[in-house]
């Protein structure tokens, strides 16, 4: 549960892995490091990196990529962000069910939500 709550904080703040490390101990450092995406790289090769990496995760940061990807698309489907296109809500959706892929197994319940959100898109995993 930590490290679902903690998932971005590296991405998204200055906060260090060593840091959480010395605050939620190695197992919770760890799994944030696992889904954390290396912001110097272009936007791209961070999305390409995150489908290539899901069948690698250990289970427990399997289970965070899971519950936010849930989340970031359910919010998607509510409220589009400012700027959006349609077309660019479905590119997002196409990329997100990639990497759900590579999850599969991981945990039913997540899986069926998601797979519901992919359908209403047009989406199969």
């Amino acid at each position: 549960m930590q490290a679902a709550l903690l998932h971005d904080t590296v991405e998204d703040t200055d906060t260090t892995s060593e840091e959480l490390e010395a605050k939620f101990g190695p197992i919770v450092a760890h799994i944030v490091q696992e889904v954390t995406d290396d912001k110097r790289l272009p936007k791209q090769e961070r999305k390409r990196l995150q489908v290539e990496h899901a069948p690698h995760c250990s289970q427990q940061a399997k289970l965070v990529k899971l519950a936010d990807k849930l989340y970031n698309l359910r919010d998607l489907n509510a409220c589009v962000p400012v700027g959006w296109s349609a077309e660019r809500v479905q590119e997002y959706f196409v990329w997100a069910a990639e990497v759900v892929k590579g999850l599969k197994g991981t945990n039913l319940a997540l899986e069926e939500k998601l797979e519901e959100l992919f359908k209403r898109r047009g989406l199969q995993l």
